[in-house]
């Protein structure tokens, strides 16, 4: 299950617009909801604050913590941002799924370290994204954008009737 090769930059390069929207919307809380895999194939769901540094988006974990465990034998995961109070979502709801490269390298992690304020020792994972979707209220109805490396991003609307989704182009 190796690397998909395709960074957070490489996002922000193909969709700067789309990428900023996804950026601000992290930026709005601090804590979000990370999906990881457990040992049994279930699904975890953790509390996570995520980073954007050095142009990459990180996820930062206490020492042996679970989720840090699943992404080690599992890198799959679905970061979802904090949707906020209310039902308004702030803006949309955002999520970022892919798979999560721990770095161990010394000089990376202690760079992380001393710009984010990190106590160390802890675990330390770059995301490499396999898909990013935003989701959205525009009038009467619900957006979904959604970008995944390789493909042109899409747009799908769907109204609150029977009839079915369809795509922007």
């Amino acid at each position: 299950m190796g690397d998909t090769g395709t960074t957070w930059s490489a996002f922000e390069a193909a969709e700067p617009e789309f990428a900023a929207t996804v950026r601000e919307r992290f930026g709005q809380y601090t804590h979000h909801a990370l999906a990881t895999v457990r040992k049994d194939g279930a699904p975890r769901l953790s509390g996570i604050e995520a980073g954007f540094r050095f142009g990459e988006l990180w996820l930062g974990m206490m020492p042996n913590s679970r989720k840090a465990l699943d992404l080690r034998r599992d890198p799959r995961f679905a970061l979802l941002a904090n949707p906020g109070p209310g039902t308004d979502m702030g803006g949309g709801d955002v999520r970022v799924s892919g798979r999560a490269v721990e770095v161990t390298d010394p000089e990376t992690v202690g760079r992380y370290a001393a710009e984010a304020g990190d106590p160390q020792p802890f675990h330390l994972f770059r995301v490499e994204p396999t898909e990013v979707v935003r989701t959205w209220v525009e009038g009467e109805e619900i957006v979904f954008r959604t970008w995944v490396p390789g493909r042109p991003t899409r747009t799908i609307r769907r109204g609150n009737d029977d009839s079915p989704p369809r795509e922007d182009v």
